[in-house]
């Protein structure tokens, strides 16, 4: 346990100092940009330890795994995100319990979603996943069908509506990821003259591009790897 303390510290304390470097590159500020440890298929114990540093948001993308998760570190003032494609019937499981929902991309989720939040008199945070690349083995919803979706959830109760999120194809660096940050910048931009709100968002890059997505708005950086490791086992 020693040992893997001081490999999570450690690993933990260089991430954040290179998101610290890429905000003063980019010229924005530490507060403009989250950090969000994706700590999937990692035991609770290693969050734990994290939320003992210091950190408090961490995100899941299985429903079953975190919500075994959040029962286990209940009494932890943590700050959990949901950020795995989501089945239909598993929404009922998500709606109130996390602070925000990634992968929002389509009506009947997000309608699964608003009234699970009605009934619980909660309000759920949401981002619409976007996918960009069309690429048919991912989640999200395609540009052409963007702005529909979102003027269709600014009239749903139950949930607020705070930005967008992509994966971008994995190319393993940041730069050929940058256009695809950059896209999600415009788009979200667009949004908001549309809609006439402020969506104040945009969940991107991870452990290979973080460093690009931040320089291209990223407010939201979804890091596993490059923190806990490879998966156990």
């Amino acid at each position: 346990m020693e040992n893997r303390e001081k490999e999570l510290l450690r690993n933990y304390g260089e991430v954040k100092e290179e998101i610290e470097e890429a905000v003063r590159i980019s010229g924005r500020k530490n507060q403009d940009v989250s950090l969000i440890a994706v700590s999937k298929f990692h035991p609770a114990s290693d969050v734990e330890i994290l939320y003992r540093a210091g950190h408090r948001s961490f995100g899941e993308s299985y429903v079953q795994e975190a919500v075994s998760k959040r029962e286990e570190l209940a009494d932890l003032d943590l700050d959990w995100h949901f950020i795995g494609g989501l089945q239909s019937k598993k929404a009922k499981y998500v709606a109130g319990n996390f602070s925000l929902v990634h992968s929002v991309d389509s009506s009947k989720l997000a309608g699964l979603l608003s009234r699970k939040a009605v009934s619980l008199g909660v309000k759920q945070g949401i981002l619409l996943q976007v996918n960009s690349a069309d690429e048919e083995q991912k989640s999200g919803v395609s540009e052409e069908m963007l702005p529909a979706l979102a003027e269709e959830i600014m009239e749903l109760e139950g949930l607020e509506l705070q930005g967008l999120m992509c994966l971008p194809p994995f190319f393993g660096d940041g730069e050929s990821s940058r256009p695809y940050f950059q896209r999600l910048r415009q788009l979200k931009e667009g949004l908001e003259k549309l809609l006439g709100v402020k969506l104040p968002h945009l969940s991107m890059g991870m452990t290979d591009d973080y460093r690009a997505a931040i320089e291209e708005g990223s407010t939201m950086v979804r890091i596993g790897t490059r923190i806990f490791g490879k998966r156990p086992g």
